[in-house]
This record gives structure tokens, sequence and C-alpha cells, in this order.
């Protein structure tokens, strides 16, 4: 016999609501506990409630690194994770270099290319990059003909970098775990719910 939703422990809805406080954007690391010298958890608050999150999406993070940047709750967890090892840099570097793809003037894009080379590139930059010599010299040059794909290098450099360094640590941590897990509970009610509801209208 079918089950309606008042015999589950809690509604489809309720943990639906759960499940976005709990994935409301981190800002902050916690201070308890840690991994291989790493913060092992997150602080997640919710002042990004606008964010909207999904627990299949929080469980594709894990299926490639491209299905995480390509998601804005992804982009802001990794972000997280990054800050607690004190290199965001890559990230942000990479990012930048996507909204300057976008823009169509050549003016604001030569102005734009100025700035990122200065904050990210140049020796001393203040958010200095790991790439080697080589494409630091050659993104130099490619400034004096400013075009939307000058940093084109030096952004696949920082992407693979992160790929095979940040992203394994990102999904080993306690913190993706535990996100990970809240995300299976949550898709397995919302699945039993929305069976349980089919029934209750046979």
């Amino acid at each position: 016999m079918c089950r309606t939703l008042s015999a589950f422990p809690s509604t489809c809805l309720e943990r639906a609501k759960e499940f976005k406080t709990r994935l409301g954007i981190f800002l902050h690391k916690s201070e308890s506990g840690t991994e291989n010298g790493s913060v092992s958890k997150f602080e997640w608050g919710s002042k990004h409630s606008k964010e909207k999150f999904v627990p299949e999406d929080v469980l594709g993070w894990k299926e490639s690194f491209d299905h995480l940047l390509n998601s804005k709750s992804g982009i802001a967890a990794f972000r997280a994770f990054l800050k607690t090892e004190f290199s965001e840099e890559n990230l942000e570097f990479w990012l930048a270099c996507e909204e300057f793809k976008k823009i169509q003037s050549a003016t604001k894009l030569a102005s734009r290319a100025q700035r990122i080379f200065e904050e990210f590139i140049c020796s001393d930059a203040p958010k200095e990059v790991n790439i080697d010599h080589e494409t630091r010299e050659l993104t130099r040059k490619n400034l004096q003909g400013t075009t939307a794909t000058c940093f084109d290098e030096a952004q696949g450099k920082t992407r693979t970098l992160m790929e095979k360094d940040s992203y394994p640590r990102f999904l080993r941590s306690a913190a993706y775990r535990e996100l990970a897990e809240q995300a299976c509970a949550a898709a397995s009610t919302s699945q039993s719910g929305r069976r349980a509801g089919e029934c209750s209208h046979t």
C-alpha cells in the first residue's frame, strides 16, 4: 500500500528549504577541524540566499571540472575552498578572463587587459598566478595588440593547474563530502516524496 507524504519524517518542501539554508553560500571558513593542514569545514551563511541551489547541481560538481565551472554555486563553493588554501587568485584570474572576452569595445578591452595583466600576470602582481616565464612573456606581447584572446594561453595554464591540483582536493575536502551527503539525502527524499504523491492521486 502506498504511503502518503505525511508518512515521511519531513516533506519534500521542508527538506528543500533545509538544504537551501545549509547551502546558503559560505563566505567564511570555520575555525574547527583540519584535514591535511587545510580547513575541513566551511561556515554556511545565508547572505546569498537568492542563489538557487539544487542537490543535483551539487552532486554534479564531482562529475567534471567543467560542470563545476558552469555552476554559479559551484564556483562560489570552489572559491571558498581556495580561500582556505590562500590560492584563490587562479580562479579569480580565470573568471576575469571570462568576463574580459565579453567586452565589445576595443578601448575598454585594452584598458581592462592592462588591469588584468597588472593584477595577475606581471612580476610582483598583487594576485600573481602561477604560470611559467614563457607564458608570462607571451601574454605581455599579446597586450601590444589587444584582442579578446590575448589571455587564452595564461588562462588555459591556470585552468589546467586548478583541474589537476585544487579541484581533486576540493572534492576530497570534508566540506564537500558533507555537502554531497546532504544533497544525496535531499534528492532521495524528493524522489520518494514525488512517488508518494503520485500514489496518493491513484
